[in-house]
């Protein structure tokens, strides 16, 4: 079993930076590949990156793109989601999962249970 625990969230302002940690506890995340995903009131939870076991292969929804940068550290079993000039309609709760590949992402195999990011105008 693995257990994801997110942190890093927080409230601040249209234009600055944030960055989020996953970290696992069970077993290392290196056999796992691991994604971002985040959730508003009243809207479905959408992908937001995604990043192979290796670390090489990445992926980033077109809403983040050239924003936000999703990276791993192995050795800490920390998966991380740095946000730079955030949005407002950033404003969700944040939620990292783990599956055994990229295309498994679409259905992970474990949730973290969320860190909320609030972003003012």
């Amino acid at each position: 079993q693995v257990q994801l625990v997110e942190s890093g969230g927080g409230s601040g302002q249209a234009g600055g930076p944030l960055r989020l940690s996953c970290a696992a506890s069970g077993r290392t995340l290196g056999n796992y590949a691991m994604g971002w995903f985040r959730q508003a009131p009243g809207q479905v939870r959408d992908f937001v990156a995604a990043i192979s076991w290796s670390g090489w292969s990445t992926g980033t929804a077109d809403s983040v793109k050239g924003r936000f940068t999703i990276s791993r550290d192995n050795a800490k079993n920390t998966v991380y989601l740095q946000m730079n000039s955030l949005k407002p309609e950033d404003t969700a709760l944040y939620s990292c999962a783990a599956a055994a590949s990229l295309v498994s992402l679409q259905s992970p195999d474990y949730w973290g249970q969320g860190t909320q990011v609030t972003v003012s105008a």
